[in-house]
């Protein structure tokens, strides 16, 4: 009979010391996985798991903080995030077509990444800027007041080599 030998994740010094710092702190699950995104832009299956072993919770525990809350992601992310407003006053003054606009726009799904690794595309719940409605985050600066062409006109720069999407 052969011993499976548990792959684990290499962590970071610094991540590393974050845990060990937080490990008996009520509540460190959250801390943990910010600044564990904070360090690699997401949080890969492997860190997740590694860091439920080093925090001694269940792996399921940590999967569900990771699936629950928009925030943390487990692919990827594009160069630039893309988070569009999807809270009532942005959905009533035409956030979903915005939305499925730049899902066709940038050829991306939303909630993915395009395929040239340039953008993430989020429905987010609220950003709380409900007086500029309909409004995105693109790369953490709030954009508001949108329309399909203005969020487009915004877009360009961030487009490679000045391409449309």
């Amino acid at each position: 009979m052969s011993v499976a030998v548990e792959n684990r994740a290499e962590l970071s010094q610094e991540l590393s010391d974050f845990i060990e710092a937080w490990r008996d702190t009520p509540g460190n699950l959250i801390m943990v996985l910010h600044k564990t995104q904070e360090e690699y832009g997401y949080v890969a299956e492997p860190v997740a798991r590694e860091v439920a072993r080093r925090l001694g919770v269940p792996e399921a525990q940590v999967f569900g903080v990771l699936t629950f809350y928009n925030y943390f992601n487990l692919e990827p992310p594009g160069k630039y995030r893309v988070a569009v407003c999807m809270g009532t006053a942005c959905y009533l003054k035409g956030g979903g077509g915005i939305l499925e606009d730049l899902s066709e726009y940038l050829n991306a799904p939303v909630n993915g990444v395009t395929e040239d690794m340039q953008f993430s595309l989020q429905a987010v719940r609220c950003i709380g800027c409900c007086g500029l409605a309909p409004a995105v985050l693109l790369d953490g600066e709030v954009v508001g007041k949108l329309t399909k062409e203005k969020m487009r006109d915004t877009l360009k720069p961030y487009l490679k080599d000045g391409q449309e999407a």
